[in-house]
């Protein structure tokens, strides 16, 4: 049984949605040494309780999945300096976003919060994060990612794990193999819960007798998440941390506001000084990581990941932007000036992909496209010269 907000039965089955067009890169391909790993793992499946239907259907139109493969032999493209992290995860566009989400969706989160004591401004900054408030819940699927990153072998434990746990859900009628869709590592829906996190914390927050993460309706998965922060010791009415002034040669340890204030660390607003935070540096704004920022690692245990769903949650809530600034970076530009760089070329028509101060590919692509047509060197670089010149 799940639990639940209705507490209600499970009913078996999902109404009809339509399907999510695979993302090319991730669509499932005949493989054979994959096709004998399924016919070997079939035995297995069994011994956990899965049966020969359940499989049959689930493996229908599964296949082996090389882009997930490419995904998870290079991850560490994907990693960011805090700046940059903040810059994308606390961008305009997705605080803009946030707080729309949560008027729209103000009435089902109050009753969220009552229910689990996790407060509407955490849950929607989670939302945004994984998944861009719903309108980014995955298209790979899922059955084909676990298992052909089981078979791949690297986290084959852990993702054979995931793999029965996703159809023992597909057994229990929560969803249909054509509808459990999501990112590359088998995340799923809303909130981006994996199959074991699902099966442990899902719950039923419309009473409708089902936990829906896949469809257009996020009662479901936030309530869920709701369920999984308070399982893992969320207190209501603290904050998760604060953004602090940090004088040069402190060291990062575990203490007091209080205790920190006697340093010279200071919050940028006003916390109790009886909360206990451990001290993150980065370039730029320090920060005090309280008891609820790290319940916040229970979805992802990097600092980054726990600093910026905070700062969303505050941002979405009303709150300015951070206080404190970083440095230039190494082409000499600030954040903000390389978000100014983004919009002139997008202006001029340029796809620099965003405008959030973070140069990928696009953005190094459109700066080569400008240095080519005004007859400039090409270096796809950035640098205060090319700022000028676009001004």
């Amino acid at each position: 049984m799940l639990a639940g907000i209705s507490r209600r039965g499970l009913l078996a089955g999902l109404m009809a949605a339509p399907l999510a067009a695979w993302a090319q890169d991730f669509a499932p391909v005949a493989d054979q040494g994959w096709s004998a790993w399924v016919d070997a793992f079939r035995a297995r499946a069994k011994k956990a309780g899965i049966s020969d239907a359940t499989f049959r259907a689930a493996f229908a139109h599964a296949g082996f999945v090389p882009g997930v493969i490419e995904k998870d032999r290079n991850q560490a493209e994907s990693i960011y300096g805090m700046e940059d992290y903040l810059a994308i995860t606390a961008s305009d566009d997705r605080v803009a976003a946030g707080r729309k989400a949560l008027a729209k969706n103000a009435g089902l989160l109050r009753r969220i919060e009552r229910a689990y004591g996790v407060e509407p401004k955490v849950l929607v900054a989670l939302w945004g994060v994984e998944s861009f408030y719903g309108t980014k819940r995955g298209t790979v699927p899922v059955i084909s990612a676990l298992s052909t990153l089981a078979y791949e072998g690297r986290r084959g434990k852990f993702f054979e794990g995931q793999l029965v746990a996703a159809l023992k859900i597909l057994q229990h009628g929560d969803v249909t193999p054509d509808r459990m869709l999501g990112g590359w590592a088998g995340a799923m829906g809303h909130m981006q819960f994996i199959p074991t996190t699902y099966r442990s914390f899902a719950v039923d927050a419309n009473g409708d007798g089902k936990s829906d993460h896949w469809g257009d309706d996020p009662a479901d998965a936030l309530a869920s998440a709701a369920h999984y922060l308070n399982q893992a010791g969320w207190t209501h009415g603290e904050p998760w941390g604060v953004e602090v002034r940090v004088p040069k040669g402190t060291k990062p340890a575990t203490r007091t506001v209080a205790e920190w204030r006697k340093l010279g660390v200071t919050p940028v607003t006003a916390v109790s000084s009886g909360l206990k935070g451990r001290l993150i540096l980065t370039s730029g704004p320090g920060f005090l990581l309280f008891h609820n920022g790290r319940v916040l690692g229970a979805y992802n245990s990097a600092e980054r990941y726990m600093v910026g769903v905070g700062v969303l949650s505050d941002r979405v809530a009303g709150g300015g932007p951070l206080v404190g600034g970083f440095p230039p970076d190494a082409t000499g530009l600030t954040q903000d000036e390389r978000v100014l760089l983004q919009k002139r070329l997008t202006a001029l028509g340029y796809d620099t992909g965003s405008q959030d101060g973070v140069f990928g590919p696009k953005t190094r692509a459109a700066i080569a496209g400008w240095q080519q047509a005004t007859g400039r060197a090409v270096t796809g670089q950035a640098s205060p010269d090319v700022l000028r010149a676009l001004r």
